[in-house]
C-alpha cells in the first residue's frame, strides 16, 4: 500500500514558538520542523552537526518559506543545553513547544555490549530527554503554559534482537513522560510521547540492511514502513490546541500487527 498525499496545513500552531532538536538531516526531526513551521510556528532547530544543521536551516526556508533559527547543541553536554534554552528565550521570546527528538540507536547483542556502548545510547537517547526537560520545563511552568513532545519508540514495548540498549533508552523515555507529565500537569503543561515502529529516511536505509527493513516492513499492517512526515503528523497533533486533554500518553504511531 502506497503512503497517502502529504496533507496541506490547518494552521495548527499559527503564533506558537517550536523548538526542536536533532533537526537536521533527513529523519524525524527535519520533519517535524518542516511541518512545524507549515502550521504557521516560529522555529528554533538544533542539531550537534553544524553543517547539517545549516543546509537544513536552507531547506526549511526553501520548502515552507520560513527561515528558522539554528542552535549547535550537544544534548550530552549540560552547558550546552543551558545554552540552547537561553538561545530559544532570547531568539523566540519563550517557547510554547519542546519536542526532543535527539535519540542514537545501534545493533550489538548484550553479551558483546560494551559499558561505553550502552552508556553512550542511554545518555543520547534518555538522559538528554531528562537534560532538556529541566531546562525549559521551569519557564513553560511559570506562564501556566506550553507542550513537551518526547520521541520514544515502540522499542519500549516490544523486543528484537540487538537492540537492549535501545529498548531500555526508549522505555525509559516513556517512564520518564508519564512522570514528568503528572508533575508539569500542577502547571499547566502538557508532556506526551510518540512511539513510532519504523520511518523509512535515507539514514535508516544506509545503517540498516536490506533483509531486516523487509523484515520490519512485513510486520506493518499497510505492509509498508511510516514516512517521516507521518510520524512528525502525529508530534505536531500533540503539539497543538486539538490535544488539550492529553498529558503522560505515549501515542503508538504504528501499524504493527498484534
Amino acid at each position: 500500500m502506497n503512503a497517502p498525499a502529504y496533507p496541506p496545513p490547518r494552521g495548527l500552531l499559527a503564533g506558537k514558538t517550536v523548538v526542536v532538536t536533532a533537526a537536521a538531516g533527513t529523519g524525524i526531526g527535519y520533519a517535524v520542523a518542516r511541518r512545524a513551521a507549515e502550521e504557521g510556528a516560529r522555529l528554533l532547530i538544533s542539531d550537534i552537526h553544524e553543517r547539517r544543521l545549516g543546509e537544513a536551516a536552507e531547506r526549511l526556508a526553501a520548502e515552507t518559506g520560513h527561515t528558522p533559527l539554528t542552535c549547535l547543541c550537544d544534548v550530552t553536554v549540560e552547558e550546552q543545553v543551558q545554552s540552547l534554552h537561553a538561545a530559544a528565550l532570547a531568539g523566540l521570546g519563550h517557547v510554547d513547544v519542546l519536542i526532543n527528538n535527539a535519540g542514537l540507536g545501534g545493533e550489538v547483542p548484550v553479551v558483546d555490549m560494551t559499558d561505553a556502548q550502552w552508556s553512550r545510547v542511554l545518555d543520547v537517547t534518555l538522559t538528554s530527554v531528562f537534560r532538556m526537560t529541566r531546562a525549559f520545563l521551569p519557564a513553560m511552568q511559570a506562564r501556566g503554559s506550553g507542550v513537551i513532545v518526547n520521541n520514544a519508540s515502540v522499542l519500549g514495548w516490544r523486543a528484537q534482537k540487538g537492540q537492549a540498549h535501545y529498548a531500555a533508552a526508549k522505555a525509559g523515555v516513556m517512564a520518564f513522560t508519564r512522570c514528568s507529565a503528572l508533575e508539569a500537569a500542577d502547571h499547566g503543561v502538557r508532556i506526551n510521547a510518540v512511539a513510532p515502529s519504523i520511518a523509512m529516511h535515507p539514514f535508516l536505509a544506509k545503517v540498516t540492511s536490506d533483509e531486516l527493513l523487509g523484515q520490519l516492513a512485513a510486520r506493518e499492517a499497510f505492509g509498508r514502513p511510516a514516512e517521516v512526515w507521518e510520524v512528525a503528523n502525529v508530534m505536531i497533533f500533540l503539539a497543538s490546541d486539538l490535544a488539550s486533554y492529553l498529558t503522560g500518553e505515549v501515542i503508538s504511531v504504528s501499524s504493527q500487527r498484534a
